[in-house]
């Protein structure tokens, strides 16, 4: 018996309906042992699906790139919401998280070490094209957007920069 045709994997043995349960798998974050049982393939075969998944992801954001436009960028902190000791920048045991955020949609986070120049610059190298508006809070990492040829706009309105409320 012939087996239909599957349309999202070319030359497959896979029907498309086990096809579509890897990517709600995969989606769901299963591990390709988890997914190998529910799905009734082995997990070599899960791997290299979930691996041509990825690839498949990687190649459509690097598509995305650079991003045009109007453009924000910041730092975040994020860990335990009360740490004994030091508060904001210099608080220990968080995780500094960089993130570009084009206006009307696309986002780009990634973890820097510290929310220093080097390591801003670094993230966002190649990734910002140079006739971009980009919006930031003034931050002094940010100061070597110059050196890279992007000009900042710092937005240093105080009713922008408060904090939201706590619940």
């Amino acid at each position: 018996m012939k087996q239909p045709v599957n349309k999202y994997y070319v030359r497959s043995r896979i029907s498309e309906k086990v096809f579509r349960g890897l990517i709600r798998a995969f989606a769901m974050d299963l591990t390709a042992t988890n997914a190998a049982v529910l799905s009734g393939l082995s997990v070599r075969r899960v791997n290299d699906i979930y691996l041509k998944l990825r690839h498949r992801i990687a190649q459509h954001c690097e598509a995305q790139n650079p991003f045009r436009g109007e453009i924000e960028m910041d730092e975040s902190y994020f860990g335990p919401r009360r740490v004994k000791g030091k508060r904001g920048r210099g608080a220990s045991g968080k995780t500094i998280v960089f993130g570009i955020f084009k206006r009307e949609g696309c986002v780009y986070t990634e973890i820097v070490p510290d929310a220093s120049k080097h390591s801003l610059l670094k993230a966002i190298r190649g990734r910002v094209d140079p006739g971009s508006v980009i919006h930031t809070d003034g931050w002094r990492g940010y100061d070597g957007l110059v050196d890279v040829g992007l000009t900042p706009f710092p937005n240093l309105d105080p009713v922008d920069m408060r904090e939201s409320p706590r619940p």
